[in-house]
């Protein structure tokens, strides 16, 4: 379809990416959607269960569920996910303005667009949908 998302993509990651972010950016990855750029991710990964409601209506969440890919290991808990590309925002660049991981994802995606546009398909001719054929 003409509306569909047809380009390139990259995934933005540092130390305070956690949890759900994580493990979109690990599915990303292995997936081969695209590069991943930034800092290793905090690495907290283990999901947590809310089904621990108090008796005054408080709710208790612990930690119960690790993430393990097909080939047997355990996945970003205790180690976070590595980018593909390893690119820190330092404190006084971002105070002013500056990002450099974001700066590094665009000139990525330019290069890509460069060697790889991706063009919407033409409008075909309408179909003749009257009764004079």
């Amino acid at each position: 379809m003409q509306s569909a998302f047809r380009g390139h993509v990259t995934v933005l990651c540092d130390e305070w990416t956690a949890s759900d972010g994580e493990a979109f950016t690990e599915g990303f990855r292995r997936l081969g959607m695209g590069k991943v750029f930034g800092t290793r991710t905090w690495g907290g990964q283990i999901w947590l269960d809310s089904q621990r409601w108090l008796m005054d209506n408080g709710m208790c969440t612990a930690a119960e569920f690790g993430v393990y890919g097909p080939e047997g290991q355990w996945l970003i808990e205790g180690s976070g996910v590595e980018p593909d590309e390893i690119i820190d925002n330092l404190p006084h660049a971002t105070f002013l303005g500056e990002d450099a991981q974001l700066d590094a994802a665009i000139r990525h995606l330019q290069n890509l667009i460069a060697k790889d546009p991706r063009p919407v398909p033409p409008i075909p001719a309408h179909p003749n949908k009257s009764d004079d054929r």
